[in-house]
């Protein structure tokens, strides 16, 4: 007695299925990670695993399987912030005096910082438990550092006091200050920042 399903048939449908699961798993995870970036951009830095079922659109249990590896979640949410704001941070600046690029990277670091405040925040409750959130955190701050110091001219980098100063100023910590603790608008922060590194630059000689 046959069945009428010869056996390349029989494993073509049984990888049609596997291919489905994985898509659908796929599909899943992205809803996932969506609802999330939705729910911290509302100002939830922290989501529980219900409220992202609820804003997914999906059952607890998927929610909970995917809630298994929080660092690929952060990761892929770090990604796509990442893809947001690189081009913005990695645009070449103009052939102009070193002064009038700091301003520029003033206007630069306005931008990044109001995009990614409500993922850095959510980033910043988790970091203590998560390798990979502590670590992006070392690599960000680094990264932050690098971008100021190639554009100050030698003069200006051994003066250890000025540089640490607009480091500062130009830090994350401190929009997250001015922003989150302090209650400013974007526009009233940035004006802040601006007046604190014009007050900076003031102070440097030309050499």
């Amino acid at each position: 007695m046959t069945t009428g399903v010869t056996k390349s048939e029989a494993a073509r449908s049984g990888a049609e299925r596997i291919d489905g699961r994985r898509a659908r798993s796929r599909s899943s995870h992205k809803r996932i990670v969506e609802a999330m970036m939705e729910l911290i951009v509302a100002g939830d830095l922290s989501p529980s695993a219900a409220r992202v079922a609820e804003e997914a659109g999906i059952g607890l249990r998927t929610v909970f399987r995917h809630f298994d590896d929080m660092d690929a979640l952060y990761s892929e949410i770090t990604a796509t912030v990442t893809d947001r704001v690189m081009p913005i941070v990695t645009a070449p600046y103009p052939d102009q005096p070193w002064r009038a690029n700091v301003r520029e990277l003033v206007r630069r670091r306005i931008r990044v910082f109001e995009t990614t405040l409500p993922f850095r925040l959510a980033a910043n409750i988790k970091r203590y438990q998560s390798p990979f959130l502590m670590g992006q955190y070392s690599r960000v701050v680094m990264l932050e550092r690098e971008l100021i110091l190639r554009l100050l001219p030698g003069h200006v980098l051994t003066d250890r006091i000025t540089v640490e100063a607009l480091c500062a100023a130009l830090s994350f910590h401190t929009w997250r200050t001015l922003r989150h603790d302090q209650g400013l608008s974007a526009e009233e922060a940035g004006e802040v920042l601006g007046q604190m590194v014009a007050a900076l630059l003031a102070t440097v000689a030309d050499e």
